[in-house]
């Protein structure tokens, strides 16, 4: 029996002789089917309901919900923000809850679902830690989800909407994102020991 994060060659492959590298390469998507993919599901989203993509006001919004054990009902109805981007059934929910789910069927179809508790690759660079990998992905999450209320935008509704208008904020944001995420991956996952000589 194969560990949680060990899957087993055969069953993303169907042959136990095929490299693993085969399974990954067929797990991903053409990144020229997805651009084209997002600017078409740009113009129907337009059209339709005349809003941009973006997911971080309905996320940061659907996170009253889960404030309420902490803060309580009535603290949650007077804060500013939450009055502002009150919880409902709008275009933004709905296109929280489906990249949810296209993310599941896309996943499920290239038959590449596993449940792990850490990736194979934070594990090689800082341990089995659980414990630690799920804190550091919750503080990722919190300094991203901060970063994108601050410019009022995520990596869909600048990085996609505000860089396909051609805005210039979003243009800073997307290449500010890009510099900065280039730079977090090396300083977290580079080998120790490269760069000495």
């Amino acid at each position: 029996m194969l560990p949680m994060n060990e899957p087993s060659p055969t069953s993303q492959t169907g042959n136990p002789c095929s490299p693993p590298e085969a399974a990954e390469k067929r797990a991903r998507w053409s990144p020229y089917v997805v651009g084209a993919g997002l600017g078409v599901l740009s113009w129907v989203v337009f059209a339709v309901v005349n809003q941009p993509l973006g997911i971080s006001t309905a996320l940061s919004s659907a996170s009253s919900v889960c404030a309420l054990p902490v803060m309580g009902a009535e603290a949650v109805a007077k804060n500013a923000y939450w009055t502002k981007h009150a919880l409902k059934l709008d275009y933004g929910m709905l296109f929280l809850a489906g990249t949810f789910l296209g993310s599941l069927a896309s996943v499920l179809a290239s038959r590449s679902f596993r449940l792990e508790k850490s990736p194979a690759v934070w594990r090689d660079r800082f341990g089995a830690s659980t414990a630690g990998r799920w804190a550091a992905a919750f503080a990722g999450g919190v300094i991203v989800m901060y970063g994108a209320r601050m410019a009022v935008g995520c990596t869909s509704g600048h990085g996609i909407s505000g860089s396909l208008q051609l805005a210039l904020s979003s243009w800073v944001f997307f290449l500010t994102m890009f510099a900065s995420g280039v730079v977090a991956a090396w300083l977290v996952f580079r080998r120790p020991g490269r760069g000495a000589h």
